[in-house]
């Protein structure tokens, strides 16, 4: 870049002395005003959160084309410094376009009653349908499909009875609690898989799980270590219910699940019989009656062996006796040549 083009640059930029940025010019106006209302309502306009920016919009309605170009301006001061652009959301993409929030929020509702409908117990059923119903459930937050796959152990909770994923760059989505009933059924479909990755944390193989997914038993969590933490929140899982702790689903898999659920053309998974855990453990060795005379027809054989092979003594004395005397005959001649 010529300096002559550096110095049009700086030309058209403005200095935020409090903040320390350079903000361009066709920005100034709009920056302002967010920083402005930042600073008025005590949050930090750079790194801002989804969550600022969506409240920001909230406050300061106007047509869609306004509140665009007020997105694309502080987009760009963020970008420009090193930050996630808090713009490209979710949470601030449903505040402007309202159509497309009244169809998300239709295509929710039928997520979270196909995830209700889904079987918690039964091999291999209930182990898909545990995992099915989590992957419907954040589906139906809006998250894209490339970022639920890139979620991790650690990156989704319980605040009370919310449940709560956040994504790598950031962005937080929160699924409450039914204010009339204070029930959350998202919670409990998030605590059914929870428990399945945290027995297999204590028992790994589908031996024990297909059996505790027929005849569950109490769990108890600990704290997840490091390596815990880092495992995909949601994996594979193929048709001999191994999950792989350290693949995590694909988006196009995510995709083709979602997209199965919704048009009730999903895979169906029937329980199979299992043998209960008591009868497979025990083994009862079966009573083996001894031939009286075992031990008699054992040492006449034994006997008969010795005496037919003790006369090969000789036999391999002769045969080393002429082997010497052939070597002595070869070195013979050897020695005359």
């Amino acid at each position: 870049m010529t300096s002559t083009a550096r110095e049009g640059i700086r030309r058209n930029e403005v200095h935020d002395s409090d903040l320390g940025l350079r903000i361009p010019a066709r920005y100034r106006h709009d920056w302002a005003l967010f920083a402005d209302w930042c600073a008025a309502a005590d949050h930090r306009p750079i790194p801002a959160t989804p969550e600022t920016l969506a409240l920001f919009l909230h406050e300061h309605p106007a047509a869609v084309a306004t509140q665009r170009r007020r997105l694309s301006a502080i987009n760009a001061v963020h970008t420009r410094h090193g930050y996630p652009p808090p713009g490209r959301t979710e949470t601030v993409r449903r505040h402007l376009d309202t159509t497309r929030t009244s169809r998300l929020d239709r295509i929710a509702r039928l997520l979270l009653q196909r995830a209700a409908e889904l079987p918690t117990e039964g091999w291999p059923s209930g182990l898909f349908g545990r995992r099915d119903a989590l992957l419907l459930v954040l589906s139906a937050t809006g998250m894209s499909f490339t970022d639920l796959t890139r979620l991790r152990r650690r990156d989704i909770r319980l605040d009370g009875n919310t449940l709560v994923a956040t994504t790598r760059a950031g962005e937080r989505f929160r699924l409450a609690q039914d204010p009339e009933t204070g029930g959350n059924p998202a919670a409990a479909i998030y605590r059914r898989w929870a428990e399945i990755q945290t027995f297999l944390d204590q028992h790994p193989g589908t031996h024990l799980l297909r059996h505790h997914l027929t005849d569950p038993v109490d769990i108890i969590a600990d704290p997840l270590d490091a390596e815990q933490a880092r495992q995909p929140l949601l994996c594979p899982i193929d048709r001999w219910g191994h999950l792989p702790h350290a693949q995590s689903m694909t988006p196009q898999s995510v995709s083709a699940l979602v997209r199965a659920h919704l048009s009730g053309q999903s895979p169906a998974r029937k329980a199979l019989s299992v043998t209960p855990q008591d009868h497979t453990d025990s083994w009862i060795e079966p009573d083996i009656v001894l031939d009286p005379d075992y031990y008699d027809r054992g040492a006449q054989a034994r006997r008969r062996d010795h005496e037919t092979l003790e006369s090969l003594t000789d036999v391999f004395d002769e045969i080393e006796a002429r082997a010497d005397a052939l070597l002595e005959d070869l070195m013979g001649l050897l020695e005359g040549l």
